[in-house]
């Protein structure tokens, strides 16, 4: 295992990686005091200060989430999300063409393992309020503004 660390706006993140491809994005209180970087959690965290920086919109890495098949139907599906949009769970559930997978389609969304990357930020409830977020709704908050869905 390989990992790395970021200040962000939304606080320290943490990236997690193996030979093959990131596997997590952890919200940390504060870093480790041992790094452990391969040219993944590199590539990640070059990536992730250029999205900060309002100098990227996509990202380009390879991912290894961890989950069930549903999870990473789910978990491809949103990465399909272009920047500054958003979409609903039943948005997302028709996407896998599994309409009726409403509910499954919010759990998986919630233990999305790469978020920012994998932006389970853009899926919002169909009543256009901004649903849940498992970092914090204020992280999700910030998110939308900097990818300026929400203006206020």
């Amino acid at each position: 295992m390989y990992w790395d660390y970021l200040n962000t706006p939304l606080g320290w993140i943490k990236l997690v990686a193996n030979q093959n491809g990131l596997l997590e994005i952890q919200f940390v209180p504060q870093p480790e005091k041992t790094y452990s970087p391969n040219s993944i959690t590199t590539a990640a965290r070059r990536q992730l200060e250029e999205y900060f920086s309002a100098e990227r919109t996509a990202f380009n890495l390879p991912l290894e989430p961890r989950g069930t098949e549903f999870q990473k139907q789910v978990w491809q599906a949103l990465q399909t999300i272009p920047f500054g949009q958003t979409v609903s769970y039943k948005d997302i559930a028709r996407m896998i063409h599994n309409p009726k997978a409403l509910r499954a389609v919010g759990l998986a969304n919630g233990r999305n393992p790469i978020p920012i990357i994998i932006p389970c930020h853009r899926v919002i409830a169909a009543d256009g309020t901004i649903g849940g977020f498992s970092a914090g709704l204020w992280r999700k908050h910030w998110l939308l503004h900097h990818e300026r869905v929400l203006m206020s």
